[in-house]
């Protein structure tokens, strides 16, 4: 971990941690050459001594430095210092798409569609460099307040040119917008980061994800197997030609998806037209559960042709073979008559057991009280059992889901488990006061909170001169629970900048000059014939001590000069040296 204030490369100084990652932490850091703040991603201390995951870091900053596009996040520095390997980005000011969908829910249809054409025009230009991004998901995406959209963290970017890469690199993604050739360790193309866009938009206009489970597992073999929930039936609200974009993207068998993000931006820019309102939903020319290659297939089979026709004439039988092979049919006939009288038997034998016991079809529960949920299903015949279940979605005392699940067929009488939501995981608030407010925002975002700090008048700034990050005040009380996704404000001193008593002190005019150009004022100086102080000497000033310091502001100063010893000099004007 790196302390504030710490400086890397003698240039970039540290002010606090913003994000935590397997790979790097991310910190806010000053660029002290060029005055701007700017984001430092570093290595994690434990990994800077593996040389696969340096070898990776260095290959992030190596994919992400060749790209130029005012949707993706600018490099501006890559290095290594003390041990430390870092690269230095633009700093976003801003939410993630992640969080904006937490706090919104569902998108509307035309932010959804900006959204995305800004997404598919920066893949299409990392595509072009022979970059698969690989990691497109919600938190990856940052959104500024003007609407701007920028992808983050091309980490596990692979350059498609380089084939060591291709065949090495593991599946890193997050597993909820997993491609199913990734998860099935096939390897990712362009269409790979397609898919991902697709369970985005879905995401995007549904305010879920498609496919939930209790391991990354289950939920990698929900994107191999099992077909995409409908966004129509999600959200109404959504035209079946936006429906037909999200389920061509997220096409599980590759050749079904768009060849490009190029295409798939063109889908996007008509599919809100008048003329698309009746349009069909999409069926695919490929089945979606093949992920072989086809043309393989092909070769073997004509591989196979070419073989049987190099074969040698076949005989002509005789008749004691025609006879022999005769009774060879009549032995494996009898064979399965047998068999067929045998089994009709057994079934004879099983068949009361098996009508005595129903198959009944599990009733769709999902959002129901648990109370009723149990009392339907126990109408059904079933015993139930009851379990809870955190969750972000379902409100408490509310079921997530059942097992077996909803429409599966099962014995009456048989066992149903219902998950039912204890709420979100709560997080209790604490007393922050005194605390420093950069280090609390810090661990009460890891709890997923979001988290503003403030400025807020105090009666005595200057007691606050050593302390400015100290929180003063929440807008949360002590004791309150909030979930993830809620908001909570950290309150800091505002320390009000007061000017000096330039004349009690006797500043000179040089240190008054240094003193606005360090405020960002304008000096204005009025010279006046003084033999008590010094020539220089500072003997007026506005505004007057202990008012506060406005930015660019004039600072008027009126400064003794030796009195004149002639009457034209002495009745001279005043003189202003300049604003």
């Amino acid at each position: 971990m790196i302390a504030k204030g710490q400086l890397i490369n003698d240039r970039y100084e540290i002010e606090k941690l913003i994000g935590e990652g397997g790979m790097a932490n991310v910190y806010l850091a000053s660029d002290t050459i060029l005055g701007r703040k700017v984001a430092v991603k570093v290595l994690r201390g434990d990994l800077a001594g593996d040389e696969k995951f340096v070898r990776r870091f260095q290959r992030e900053a190596l994919s992400a430095s060749s790209l130029s596009h005012p949707n993706i996040v600018e490099i501006y520095d890559v290095g290594e210092d003390d041990g430390n390997f870092y690269i230095v980005m633009e700093y976003i000011e801003g939410k993630t798409l992640k969080q904006l969908i937490k706090k919104r829910g569902v998108l509307s249809l035309p932010e959804t569609m900006d959204i995305m054409l800004q997404l598919s025009d920066a893949l299409a230009s990392a595509h072009d460099s022979y970059i698969i991004h690989r990691d497109i998901k919600p938190q990856n995406i940052m959104i500024k307040e003007s609407g701007l959209v920028k992808i983050t963290d091309f980490g596990i970017a692979m350059a498609l040119n380089n084939a060591q890469l291709t065949q090495t690199n593991s599946v890193m993604g997050s597993v909820h917008y997993l491609p199913p050739e990734q998860a099935s360790g096939k390897g990712s193309t362009i269409r790979s980061d397609i898919y991902s866009l697709g369970i985005l938009m879905f995401e995007m206009l549904t305010g879920k994800c498609p496919f939930k489970g209790d391991s990354a597992v289950e939920i990698a073999l929900k994107h191999m197997k099992e077909p995409l929930p409908s966004v129509r039936e999600i959200n109404p609200v959504v035209p079946q030609s936006v429906e037909n974009i999200v389920l061509k993207a997220a096409a599980k068998n590759p050749k079904n998806r768009y060849r490009d993000v190029r295409e798939m931006a063109d889908d996007i820019e008509t599919c809100l037209d008048e003329s698309r309102e009746k349009e069909e939903k999409i069926t695919f020319r490929y089945p979606e559960s093949d992920f072989s290659n086809n043309d393989t297939i092909t070769n073997v089979k004509k591989e196979n042709i070419k073989n049987e026709a190099a074969k040698p004439a076949i005989k002509q039988i005789t008749e004691e073979e025609k006879i022999e092979k005769s009774n060879k049919k009549k032995i494996v006939l009898i064979s399965v008559i047998i068999g067929v009288l045998a089994l009709a038997l057994v079934l004879l034998m099983l068949l009361p057991k098996l009508m005595s016991s129903k198959d009944v079809e599990v009733p769709d529960v999902y959002g129901m009280e648990i109370s009723k949920a149990e009392k339907m299903l126990k109408k059904e015949g079933f015993k139930i059992d009851s379990k809870k279940k955190t969750s972000d979605e379902v409100d408490e005392d509310l079921v997530i889901e059942t097992e077996p699940k909803k429409n599966r067929y099962v014995k009456k009488g048989s066992v149903i488990t219902i998950y039912y939501s204890s709420g979100s995981k709560k997080t209790t608030i604490e007393n922050y006061k005194g605390t420093n407010a950069y280090e609390t925002k810090a661990k009460l975002e890891l709890l997923g909170l979001v988290v503003t700090i403030e400025e807020k008048e105090v009666e005595d700034s200057a007691s606050y001169k050593d302390n400015k990050q100290q929180v003063i005040d929440q807008s949360i009380k002590e004791g309150t629970k909030l979930a993830s996704g809620q908001n909570i404000i950290l309150y800091i001193p505002k320390i009000l900048t007061v000017y000096p008593d330039m004349v009690t002190d006797k500043w000179t005019l040089e240190r008054a000059k240094e003193y606005c150009e360090k405020y960002g004022l304008s000096i204005k100086v009025t010279y006046q014939a003084d033999d008590s102080v010094d020539e220089g000497t500072v003997i007026g000033q506005s505004p007057k001590a202990g008012d506060e310091v406005f930015e660019n502001e004039t600072f008027k100063v009126v400064v003794s000069e030796k009195p004149q010893t002639t009457t034209t000099k002495a009745d001279a004007p005043n003189v202003d040296e300049g604003e």
